[in-house]
């Protein structure tokens, strides 16, 4: 019986070792389409395929339409809306035309696309949700909107209820342009206009850092503007001066900002004032987002793909590589100055203490843990038995999850008191005083987090080594894992050298291993989206399973959206140049 029994659990092993070893055999290197057609049904016809497969039925089908919808909608979200949020930061005026501009591309844009469906046959992607996903997106750019205009029904009030006389030029300039009537300058000047004290004569004439130290960013005609502006006199800017601070060529220095630009005091805005603006500054940039997968559902419809058994993972590949790529995006910008004065451009906080960008990247990464590990069993039924590609995403779901917390805790402050509470104790200080300090180290002033590169370095390198099918889907998996392996890898590497020398000034560090790391990382999560499985079939099948040609579209893409940013980046503080005063810097070296 007994013997019996121990040839019985052998037996079963044994099945169980050849059934893993068949799963986990040798990539194929050529397609097995009655493999494919055992798991997934047959992709049916598409609007791609009749367009393009068909090119005697293309005329009648106006490609071209379709083309024209996607041009448009990408101008709205991609040129105008961005162009609009940065004019809204720096309150300027004409923000209000890349609203108009906005929602006239969006209207020309669904025209088209209604256009190309009339010449269409019925709809080819049952139950696609990239029409309501659009509809709900803009009316959540209308809502936006309403709250933005706001402000000007206020001062519609104020100005009738003053009860002036009514004038076509004061109501444009005042209350659609929100300008001030009683300085006469437009707001490019408003800045250029002082009005020093007379005890304070002695500043006009600042010490100033050797001339070959010296970078100047104004013109001659600058400073024919600046003359005449401050014959004006109409504005104030005051100057303050410590005994601890000394004069630069900005007025005046606090010693506590070395080597940096003088801050001046602001004054202090409401918490819930705070609060609500940076609620709508994020809700506003989401849209861009929205456009940016509003896209990527766009390419789903037009070619039909993700139906069926293909969906989930589809979705999973599909929205996870867009994160990395999003991320990528956002963080070249902060290696731009975008978020500087967040302190999050791998500088120093000019005003008020902000949560670090790494912990808003641990929070993130330990939201996506949380929610993803329940995630995974999608498409299973009640009493199916974990698969081994399940119980590797679990685990990686997982370490998100913890390694966030890890994250988050060592970004807290209070966490860090905590840490800090035996060294205290042991120095020798008396617990019963309030009034002693204890000096910081330099590493202090900037934030060293390694989980947020290790959780993605390992998740790099886990899917690297991802058991596939074919060959192709291996090598493909392989790409973008070493490229999210070489961002964390470079985000190290940044946090090195900045240990070696915290950032001093306010101004943007510009760390060139961060320019690399984004870059790694946007085209990393672009090959996350290539290498979904219907995607890797078809390119199988259409003898485009190259995986050069794949890589080098993933680097041109990469490279035309780093342009993209350097362009909404650079429109940006081109207009903050304009709109605030001008400033000469000098070297720190």
């Amino acid at each position: 019986m007994r013997r019996s029994s121990v040839l019985l659990l052998f037996s079963a092993l044994h099945v169980a070792v050849a059934q893993h070893a068949h799963h986990h055999g040798a990539p194929l290197t050529e397609l097995n389409e009655t493999e494919v057609t055992m798991y997934h049904a047959p992709i049916p016809e598409s609007y791609f395929t009749l367009d393009f497969d068909y090119p005697e039925t293309a005329t009648q089908r106006r490609p071209g339409l379709m083309m024209t919808h996607a041009v448009l909608m990408s101008l709205a979200f991609f040129v105008a809306l961005p162009a609009g949020i940065a004019m809204r930061t720096v309150k300027h005026p004409w923000h209000k035309l890349t609203t108009v501009a906005f929602y006239v591309l969006c209207v020309l844009g669904l025209a088209a696309n209604s256009l190309y469906k009339k010449y269409s046959p019925d709809d080819m992607y049952q139950g696609q949700l990239h029409s309501l996903q659009g509809y709900w997106i803009l009316l959540f750019a209308v809502a936006l909107t309403t709250v933005d205009l706001l402000s000007i029904f206020r001062r519609v009030f104020h100005f009738f209820r003053a009860g002036e006389k009514f004038h076509a030029r004061t109501f444009w300039n005042n209350v659609i342009l929100g300008q001030d009537g009683s300085t006469g300058l437009e707001p490019e000047y408003a800045g250029l206009v002082t009005d020093e004290p007379e005890d304070l004569e002695e500043l006009k004439t600042p010490i100033s850092p050797p001339p070959h130290k010296r970078v100047h960013y104004q013109n001659t005609d600058d400073d024919e503007t600046a003359q005449w502006a401050n014959d004006v006199r109409r504005h104030r800017r005051h100057f303050s001066q410590s005994g601890a601070s000394e004069t630069t060529v900005c007025g005046t220095r606090s010693s506590s900002f070395d080597d940096t630009l003088h801050v001046v005091d602001h004054p202090k805005v409401p918490l819930i004032q705070r609060i609500a603006t940076g609620i709508f500054a994020v809700l506003e940039r989401l849209l861009v987002f929205g456009g940016y997968f509003q896209v990527i559902t766009g390419i789903v419809v037009y070619t039909g793909g993700c139906r069926e058994n293909y969906n989930n993972g589809c979705l999973a590949h599909l929205i996870k590589g867009g994160i990395f790529f999003c991320y990528g995006l956002v963080s070249f910008a902060r290696y731009l100055g975008s978020f500087s004065e967040l302190g999050w451009a791998w500088n120093r906080a000019p005003g008020v203490n902000y949560p670090s960008a790494e912990f808003v990247e641990s929070l993130v990464i330990f939201l996506y843990g949380i929610s993803n590990t329940w995630m995974e069993r999608f498409g299973a039924h009640p009493g199916d038995s974990f698969t081994t590609k399940q119980i590797e995403h679990i685990g990686i779901a997982v370490m998100f999850w913890f390694a966030g917390l890890l994250g988050m805790a060592i970004e807290s402050k209070r966490v860090r008191r905590w840490l800090a509470a035996s060294s205290i104790a042991a120095s020798g200080f008396s617990l019963r005083r309030s009034d002693q300090t204890v000096a910081e180290p330099p590493s202090y002033a900037a934030s060293f987090n390694p989980f947020p590169a290790l959780v993605i370095g390992i998740t790099g390198a886990a899917m690297a080594a991802h058991e596939q099918t074919y060959m192709f889907q291996v090598q493909i998996h392989e790409l973008w894992g070493n490229l999210l392996v070489a961002w964390s890898v470079l985000r190290c590497l940044t946090y090195f050298y900045l240990w070696l020398g915290p950032p001093r000034s306010i101004l943007p560090s510009r760390p060139p291993t961060e320019a690399l790391g984004s870059f790694f990382l946007a085209c990393g999560g672009l090959a996350f989206q290539f290498s979904t499985e219907e995607l890797t079939i078809a390119a199988m099948r259409r003898g485009r399973d190259d995986v050069m040609m794949f890589t080098c579209v993933g680097v041109a893409i990469t490279c035309f959206c780093l342009c993209w940013s350097v362009c909404v980046v650079g429109f940006k503080g081109y207009l903050r140049s304009r709109l605030n005063p001008r400033v000469s810097y000098h070297s720190s070296a």
